[in-house]
């Protein structure tokens, strides 16, 4: 299909990536959890724009770039790590329940996503990787077949973003029962984020 080697086992293989641990499936339970189901559908919007610039960088071959200058990847990477930590301390030191003197509207979960996911220069080598396995040499097009599957990544990233932002939506509404649940849930959530920007640095 349009140059994409196996269109079922690509699609599969975009899955499975999207369900595996990480900062962005963190910044979608959190900003559902705090913003509702427009803040989580936000926030997945500003994960498939990050997301997309990654994968056109990849493209491009910045992942060449980040190779040949270590110096480079590092500078990206300690700035992704320290974003994270920036963002898990906000939560830890947040008191919760407290109402926030400015009102904070979907377009604030959408960039908040968005700097996750742009500042995780990995996955750019992982797209530069990625590509290769799922492109048909002799029906190969050019940006014709990179476009199709950017397009199969950004629609699948939607469509799972808005199952997670359902079911904890679903879920939120018990926690919100249980105040002292809610608030174990938003620190153990900084905890989980400064976790991740630690572990960007170590690797």
């Amino acid at each position: 299909m349009l140059g994409i080697a196996d269109y079922g086992a690509f699609c599969a293989a975009v899955l499975l990536f999207l369900a595996l641990p990480g900062p962005g499936n963190l910044a979608l339970l959190t900003s559902t959890a705090k913003g509702g189901l427009r803040a989580g559908l936000a926030a997945t919007l500003g994960v498939i724009v990050g997301d997309q610039v990654l994968l056109w960088l990849a493209v491009a071959g910045v992942a060449a770039l980040l190779a040949a200058y270590p110096t480079v990847f590092a500078a990206v990477q300690y700035a992704g790590a320290a974003y994270l930590g920036w963002l898990g301390l906000k939560l830890l030191v947040s008191r919760g329940g407290v109402a926030a003197a400015v009102p904070i509207t979907p377009g604030r979960y959408a960039r908040q996503a968005f700097f996750i996911t742009l500042l995780n220069p990995k996955a750019i080598v992982f797209y530069m990787a990625f590509f290769p396995l799922f492109i048909d040499p002799s029906a190969h097009r050019g940006a014709i077949t990179f476009a199709a599957m950017a397009v199969t990544i950004a629609a699948l990233t939607f469509a799972y973003g808005l199952i997670v932002c359902l079911l904890a939506r679903a879920m939120g509404d018990e926690i919100g029962r249980r105040r002292r649940v809610a608030k174990a849930l938003e620190r153990l959530a900084g905890v989980f984020l400064i976790g991740f920007g630690l572990k960007l640095v170590a690797s």
